[in-house]
């Protein structure tokens, strides 16, 4: 219904770029503006101008990234690296992530600000294990796309495939989904999909050693402060011990639900 609708989608994806390439593909350089950039490039934004610019993974891009981001957000301006010359733009902004931004505001990894800014209309897409009544148009679409490109006639698909399919819980989401399929369709031998292999859960030993280091921080942090009283700053303060800065360590104190425990008053 937008305006913009048969305007092209102009695609970044911010986790495949170091940063420092990153800024140069979304706001453009000018020629000579770093060593290697022996031309101008016209950056995302610009080419984006009228129509719409996803940025896919947004959770990965670059705190210094970020504040620049939020200045075009606000302003509708920008200038290009090693240029003066401010550059105004029309560009509506899709954001897509897998992250959690909450959280990493909370880590101090995302601006709180650009996630108010950029979170206008939220659009948060269940993961497959709570939408399996979607999982047989899933299938049926993915068995006819691997169907052509291998060559293969896949007419219908097996009910106990089907219920299989529809029990599993998707740690890999989508993606696992369609994996599967194409597999099946690559081993299957008649006009039925059968599945290829009986679908179990891989074990997750990080898990058990990601909780055992955490764990070990907690007991460390939790040493630490009752060493020191339970006071974090200063130069005798449990984050200069541990090396931390103090708004980290109370961070990673939130984190491992970490509480001073009350102490009773004189009676």
């Amino acid at each position: 219904m937008s305006p913009r609708q048969n305007r092209p989608l102009i695609t970044v994806n911010c986790a495949a770029l170091p940063g420092n390439l990153l800024e140069s593909e979304l706001f453009g350089r000018e020629k000579g503006a770093f060593t290697g950039a022996d031309s101008r490039q016209i950056g995302r934004f610009e080419i984006a101008h009228g129509s719409t610019l996803c940025l896919d993974e947004i959770g990965e891009l670059p705190l210094e990234i970020q504040a620049k981001l939020l200045r075009v957000i606000q302003h509708k301006e920008f200038e290009r690296l090693g240029s003066s010359q401010t550059i105004k733009v029309d560009v509506r902004i899709m954001a897509t992530t897998n992250r959690n931004l909450e959280e990493a505001i909370r880590k101090g990894q995302f601006r709180q600000d650009l996630y108010y800014r950029l979170n206008v209309f939220p659009i948060t897409v269940p993961p497959l294990r709570q939408r399996k009544d979607d999982i047989p148009l899933m299938v049926q679409s993915f068995a006819e796309r691997s169907s052509r490109k291998l060559g293969k006639q896949i007419t219908s698909i097996h009910k106990e495939t089907l219920q299989a399919l529809q029990d599993y819980p998707w740690p890999g989401n989508v993606r696992e989904l369609e994996s599967i399929i194409e597999r099946a369709v690559i081993l299957c031998h008649g006009p039925v999909l059968l599945l290829a292999d009986k679908l179990e859960i891989l074990p997750r030993p990080s898990s058990a050693i990601n909780r055992t280091l955490e764990e070990a921080e907690r007991n460390q942090i939790l040493k630490i402060l009752s060493e020191t009283s339970w006071h974090i700053e200063g130069k005798d303060g449990a984050a200069a011990i541990l090396g931390l800065h103090p708004s980290t360590l109370r961070s990673r104190m939130h984190k491992l639900s970490i509480v001073r425990p009350q102490t009773k008053g004189p009676a």
